[in-house]
């Protein structure tokens, strides 16, 4: 990555750092596979639902044989086998709504690509996500433009990197923990991931977010939150549904936030887009049959369930 911006701190840069390895990571998967050509295409199917430029391979590795060739034509190429288009029918639907993915589209993946089908929907996530990520950075700040992947992460594997991400984005501290908290919980809605939408953050609503705060979440503009929680819920349904389309929302988030700030906003938003992954794979169930369950974050990322407020 570039340098960036003089007043991102160490922390916020090591997160802009962690999608760059997932970059890498997910290309070193293609490559581990053997389907280069298909990650490539993926990549054009996700970007090209939203106009937003797609992942390439690194300089130093091969291109796919569809690299010509536009995502929102996949249907028409003649020389996709049936693995392919069912991965590819399942990369258009998880880039529009992942939401909608259906258990035949679920089905057909598990059925074509067995073992190998979380794998391949995790760099699916990467070609996916990392396109909104980059261009929300860009429109907060072009200096967050992302440099070429680096040499040293030719051994990435994606689990791994995307185990970083998930640690690195609660050691962001810009945030209050209820904007943080509102972030996840409107990617959860908007996902409709079962697991996120029954979790509450304990230093979130130890700040103030209990389920009467949280009614005014699904109509935020004409609710009484202020002003920096509307940006920062702007920012996340602009990254959400209309990615290219983003400079509004962070011209907007910038009026109310330090830049640090709005880079943990894109943090806590990528982070959480996560869910995508379970969705998709029909993996989201709660823990608990009814009602909510408290949850928190330790000094190491880990993900600490089933807590008290007290």
């Amino acid at each position: 990555m570039t340098s960036g911006p003089a007043d991102l701190d160490r922390r916020a840069r090591s997160v802009i750092e962690a999608l760059d390895r997932i970059d890498g990571a997910a290309w070193n998967e293609a490559e581990r596979s053997g389907r280069v050509d298909l990650v490539e295409l993926m990549g054009r199917v996700c970007a090209d639902q939203h106009g937003l430029e797609p992942l390439v391979p690194p300089s130093t590795g091969a291109r796919g044989r569809w690299r010509h060739e536009r995502g929102d034509r996949w249907r028409s190429l003649p020389d996709l086998t049936e693995a392919d288009r069912a991965m590819l029918d399942f990369a258009q639907q998880f880039a529009v709504d992942v939401s909608a993915i259906t258990d035949g589209q679920r089905s057909s993946v598990f059925d074509r690509w067995g073992d190998q089908a979380a794998t391949m929907v995790a760099v699916l996530f990467a070609m996916d996500v990392l396109p909104r990520a980059r261009a929300a950075l860009h429109a907060l700040d072009p200096a967050l433009d992302p440099g070429a992947v680096q040499a040293d992460l030719a051994d990435v594997r994606i689990w791994d990197a995307l185990d970083g991400l998930i640690r690195a984005v609660p050691r962001l501290d810009a945030l209050d923990p209820v904007t943080s908290e509102l972030v996840r919980l409107r990617v959860a809605r908007q996902h409709r991931c079962r697991l996120c939408q029954s979790l509450r953050s304990r230093p979130a609503v130890l700040a103030g977010a209990d389920e009467p705060f949280l009614v005014d979440l699904d109509d935020y503009e004409r609710s009484d939150l202020s002003p920096h929680r509307k940006a920062a819920l702007a920012m996340t349904d602009a990254m959400l549904w209309t990615p290219a389309r983003v400079g509004p929302a962070a011209d907007r988030l910038r009026r109310h936030a330090s830049l640090p700030q709005c880079v943990e906003v894109v943090a806590d938003l990528t982070r959480n887009a996560l869910n995508k992954i379970a969705v998709s794979l029909g993996a989201d169930a709660p823990h608990v049959e009814e009602g909510i369950e408290i949850y928190d974050v330790d000094s190491d990322g880990e993900i600490l369930y089933g807590l008290t407020i007290d």
